[in-house]
């Protein structure tokens, strides 16, 4: 059996790791952390359940792509699922007036074209763009072999709003159909319009929240995972990838113990795998500096809200509010003008929710503002950091209240998160929503390879392909591929789905 390290238990980590160890590969994950998930991780206040990433899913329906990866995957029996509101999955709020995105492209266009008459067929051309973007990867169609590159390509070398604004012509439809942008984090004249499309086919199929909030994932991954004699190591941290002239040899672990491998994968941000592997010759010097060149996207704060008892209807949908009359620069702002927009969310932690007990704002920070603190660790930032973020967090919870009238009487508590939460949780860089910004003006040479020079080691996680459930599972897919065939992995999705 050949032996595979994989760096980080984040959903890139475990996917990975479940996928080699069915296929007879001898699993050991390392997590440098006391909890297991990055990212799908979940904690606890005052006995209510808060997500610090993965808060809602789409394409789950059985039949859908992301049903049929969790399916291949042996979890999607172990996932309760509560879906959204089909008719408003997601509502943004702009220039004083509410719009509703329906699940499913002809409720979409139907929805759509009620708040705008005179855009109907430039709405049906908008979702057919989207539609034909995701048809051409054959990772969401498994169909292997049969990607059309030609589209891939035009949609990757082209703005979002470059291709919004030339499809629709209405201005205030423009910015409502970007109106979910944060869960990209997306830049004008920057982000690919492709990431937008895949974003937008992945959640108007169908959408989903986590019943009991969404380390139920990691628990399964686990449960499967064993299953296969894979293990987990929490508080395992490695120090060192150990390289001889020609290969990788194993990891160095918390600055002492060595662990031999065959083959590793690190599944942490691209400039912390840079980091473990040191000053070797394997890796190119222009290497290094183009991943430590790469743009992140913004910083995430959070303010995770514990609700007073039966005092907050559940809400079934995502609220995306914005104090601006556009989505657009949300993550450029000044000290008077933060917040410009926010995403509002409930947690669906039990089934059948009519009330609910904990919900999350998420707005930008960029990591400037945390210059004071950077240096510091969690419980040991001080009182003047502290007063920052409670600060800005009762910003937040007024600007919510604006939109929600009596909200604010109805919190018991609240709890902060902000870029450095997220840094030293999930080892990102300064703090960074989503890892590595995707930029039109630097194509190949701003993404991330799953393939380094060094024959046997390989990356994950969401820098690969891109972030959210489905596109970290397609990254993960992609770079076991090297050691199993992408046609061999092909296969065996579409035999588990028969």
């Amino acid at each position: 059996m050949k032996k595979v390290i994989i760096i980080g238990s984040g959903l890139g980590g475990l996917s990975s790791g479940v996928i080699l160890a069915k296929n007879g590969y001898d699993v050991t994950i390392l997590e440098q952390g006391a909890q297991i998930g990055g990212c799908l991780q979940c904690f606890y206040r005052h006995g209510v359940k808060f997500e610090t990433g993965m808060h809602f899913i789409g394409c789950a329906d059985e039949g859908q792509i992301l049903y049929k990866m969790l399916r291949y995957l042996e979890v999607s029996d172990k996932l309760s699922l509560s879906r959204l509101d089909t008719n408003r999955y997601n509502v943004i709020s702009l220039e004083g007036q509410h719009f509703n995105f329906a699940n499913g492209k002809e409720a979409f266009i139907q929805q759509m074209a009620a708040y705008f008459p005179t855009q109907a067929d430039n709405i049906r051309k908008y979702c057919e763009i989207v539609e034909s973007i995701s048809a051409a990867s054959s990772l969401h169609t498994l169909k292997y072999g049969e990607t059309d590159n030609a589209v891939n390509m035009k949609y990757q070398l082209r703005s979002i709003n470059d291709v919004v604004e030339h499809v629709v012509t209405d201005p205030l439809l423009q910015k409502v159909l970007v109106g979910d942008l944060p869960l990209y984090a997306a830049e004008r004249d920057k982000t690919p319009f492709s990431v937008h499309a895949f974003i937008m086919d992945f959640y108007n199929q169908s959408s989903f929240r986590f019943v009991g909030g969404s380390d139920s994932v990691v628990n399964a991954f686990i449960e499967v995972l064993h299953t296969y004699g894979g293990k987990v190591r929490k508080r395992s941290k490695v120090t060192r990838i150990v390289c001889n002239s020609t290969h990788a040899t194993g990891v160095e672990v918390n600055g002492e113990e060595m662990l031999e491998a065959d083959y590793i994968i690190s599944s942490t941000h691209p400039m912390r795998t840079i980091e473990m592997l040191g000053p070797t010759n394997l890796i190119r010097p222009a290497f290094r500096n183009r991943i430590k060149s790469l743009p992140q996207t913004v910083g995430g704060f959070s303010v995770y809200l514990h609700f007073k008892e039966n005092t907050v209807p559940y809400m079934n949908y995502n609220f995306f509010g914005y104090n601006t009359d556009t989505p657009w620069g949300c993550e450029q702002y000044d000290n008077v003008s933060w917040p410009k927009g926010y995403l509002y969310m409930h947690i669906c932690d039990r089934s059948e929710e009519k009330f609910a007990r904990s919900g999350v704002i998420l707005s930008y920070m960029q990591i400037e503002e945390m210059e004071r603190w950077k240096h510091t660790t969690i419980g040991h930032r001080g009182i003047d950091y502290e007063a920052f973020v409670n600060e800005r967090a009762q910003r937040l919870i007024d600007s919510l209240n604006q939109q929600f009238p009596g909200i604010k009487e109805r919190i018991a508590h609240f709890y902060v998160s902000s870029p450095l939460t997220y840094r030293d949780y999930t080892g990102t860089e300064d703090g960074s929503l989503y890892g590595v910004a995707k930029d039109v003006s630097l194509n190949y040479a701003g993404r991330v390879p799953h393939k380094t020079r060094i024959p046997n080691v390989f990356m994950t996680g969401q820098n690969i392909n891109s972030h959210g459930m489905l596109g970290v599972i397609v990254g993960s897919i992609v770079t076991c591929g090297e050691l199993l065939t992408p046609k061999f992995m092909y296969e065996q999705i579409v035999e588990a789905n028969q």
